[in-house]
């Protein structure tokens, strides 16, 4: 009795914890949402109704502000800052049990000396390399939960090297995939730490080679810089590759490959205008449209494949004809689109004009019915039956509609956190 009243109250500091961290990390994003908007309405304004000298002293004015906006977010963590960590020793297996349904409960701390991870022996230039590592507690189990500080960098011997860090990952369940870039050639030292403390076998000896097959290599420097973040892809009936790019702020692009992967041409510019993107995601392509879910700017997009603009369609919000960060779209027999509207959790099913038909997943039906399929959809694809398969992140297993929207079944572990397409 008194490890649960321990226990509990150990909880509730969490809970107050984890409310105020995420309180304070919404105000945040709000003040600086509510600048950015501010920015927007300023610029739109004098673009209207002022002289062209007032326009020209906005250019000047405007780039310097977009960069401090620009330097907050690059400080800004993504995650709120919180400390949940819980470590109690108890020896009864039925009150582990028993006390299972708050949280996970061990009876020893994770250990980074014993952590283990694995990866290739070679990496290359401007490749990805992926480092898989598992959390294992001082009596050499699994660590059976997340949130640990888990942090990685790839350091060239060389004095003239570049340092890179590793992107992490966090699976929720004592795994997690570390990813780094690579971008010079020659001998370098891996170090991975948890919590501060080097894992096992780190730091180590790591030979980074030079790339010679990947798609970058032929992307002129003038066209796009490779260091942008390759998100969806799709292949015509000529068998051309559509890549879309984020690269940096109004240089977004797609990227169009033969099959031997010499850049051909490249498909729109950076921007919130018809024909510019911003931070595009899904592409989808059906006969000669290509379709692009324009994730940052709220909506769909229609373009030849030859690089003609046709139609947006789409802007930000909840409601029919918006979106919040639409990530995937698909394009059925009926031709009707069907877009992971990732933002607002939600399918949304259209027309070819972008007229509303139905959603999968509405705020409204899981209030009426009780029920949520996914939390922010990401990947889409169309079975030959036409059946809609669903991928979302977070613990929730693949799902299945009917075309009309009607749920079918699940399948997946419902431990394959994150998935995408």
């Amino acid at each position: 009795e008194e490890r649960k009243k321990i226990l509990l109250s150990e909880m509730e500091a969490i809970s107050l914890s984890k409310t105020t961290a995420l309180t304070l990390h919404k105000e945040q994003l709000m003040k600086m949402q509510d600048e950015i908007d501010r920015y927007t309405e300023m610029t739109s304004l004098i673009l209207q109704t002022h002289t062209d000298h007032e326009i020209v002293a906005l250019g000047d004015l405007l780039p310097t502000e977009l960069k401090a906006i620009l330097k907050k977010v690059e400080n800004m963590s993504l995650t709120p800052n919180q400390s949940c960590d819980l470590h109690v020793s108890i020896h009864t297996d039925s009150l582990i049990k028993d006390l299972s349904i708050f949280g996970h409960i061990v009876d020893s701390p994770p250990s980074p000396s014993q952590s283990k991870w694995s990866s290739e022996s070679v990496a290359k230039v401007q490749g990805m390399y992926c480092v898989k590592l598992e959390s294992i507690t001082s009596k050499g189990e699994r660590y059976p939960d997340g949130g640990l500080q888990v942090k990685a960098e790839l350091r060239p011997k060389s004095y003239d090297g570049e340092v890179v860090p590793g992107e992490v990952e966090d699976y929720g369940d004592g795994t997690y995939t570390i990813t780094l870039i690579p971008v010079t050639a020659g001998p370098h030292q891996l170090l991975i730490t948890m919590d501060g403390q080097h894992v096992q076998n780190s730091p180590c000896d790591l030979d980074v080679r030079r790339n010679y097959s990947t798609l970058c290599n032929s992307l002129p420097d003038q066209v796009i810089n490779c260091s942008g973040d390759p998100n969806g892809i799709a292949i015509d009936e000529s068998g051309e590759i559509y890549v879309s790019i984020w690269v940096r702020i109004f240089s977004d692009v797609v990227c169009v490959f033969d099959e031997a992967g010499q850049l051909k041409r490249t498909i729109g510019t950076g921007g919130y205008g018809d024909g510019q993107f911003s931070y595009p995601k899904g592409l989808f392509i059906k006969g000669d449209v290509l379709y692009v879910a324009d994730s940052g700017n709220n909506r769909i997009q229609k373009w030849t494949t030859g690089g003609q603009f046709l139609q947006n369609f789409g802007h930000r919000g909840s409601g029919q004809g918006q979106f919040e960060s639409p990530a995937s779209v698909v394009v059925d027999q009926c031709d009707w689109l069907i877009v992971a509207d990732r933002g607002n959790n939600r399918v949304v099913i259209l027309d070819q004009d972008g007229t509303w038909l139905s959603t999968i997943n509405d705020a409204d039906d899981i209030s009426k019915s009780g029920t949520c399929y996914f939390r922010g959809p990401k990947g889409l694809a169309l079975d030959p039956q036409g059946n809609i398969h669903v991928a979302s992140g977070g613990s929730y297993p693949m799902k299945v509609f009917t075309p009309e929207g009607t749920y079918v079944r699940s399948y997946g572990d419902v431990k394959c956190y994150h998935a995408y397409e």
